[in-house]
């Protein structure tokens, strides 16, 4: 799996095992759902960059914990020669929320970004939250990849 992980701003300071929890969740993700021939984009961001995109992309003028641009779901040409079979599109996550929500739910940091990877992953996989039935399905797909990591609630 084709993994890029990157930070804005770039003067963000992102310690290494945030870096590695990330790719651990990718992996997982992809190793589970059968996209190991896959690429996905995860940008480590703050609330102010991230609140930004929030307002541009999706009209909710605050900041929020991660974004996911699925590339299926847009209108983008066709990726030729791309490195990997399939490009799943980008994650856009805010250190600053994952931080926050750890200590709001009592769970560590890591915790929290491994989780908020995973929901994003299962965005770009196509699931979604938005009917009941389907914020069930994606609750328990969360659950399932969340045991395999060994970070059960």
């Amino acid at each position: 799996m084709e993994i890029a992980i990157g930070k804005e701003p770039d003067t963000l300071e992102v310690p290494q095992e945030d870096v590695d929890a990330v790719r651990r969740a990718v992996l997982t993700v992809g190793r589970l759902y059968g996209a190991l021939d896959a690429e996905v984009s995860v940008t480590l961001t703050n609330d102010a960059h991230i609140h930004v995109l929030n307002r541009d992309y999706r009209g909710v003028d605050r900041p929020t914990d991660v974004l996911s641009f699925a590339l299926t779901e847009s209108e983008e040409p066709e990726i030729i020669d791309a490195p990997c079979g399939v490009v799943l599109g980008d994650l856009v996550i805010s250190l600053e929320r994952a931080a926050a929500q750890a200590e709001e739910y009592g769970h560590s940091f890591l915790r929290e970004l491994s989780f908020l990877t995973v929901h994003g992953m299962l965005h770009l996989l196509g699931y979604d939250h938005i009917e009941e039935e389907e914020r069930l399905e994606m609750e328990e797909e969360q659950r399932h990849v969340m045991d395999a990591l060994g970070i059960a609630r």
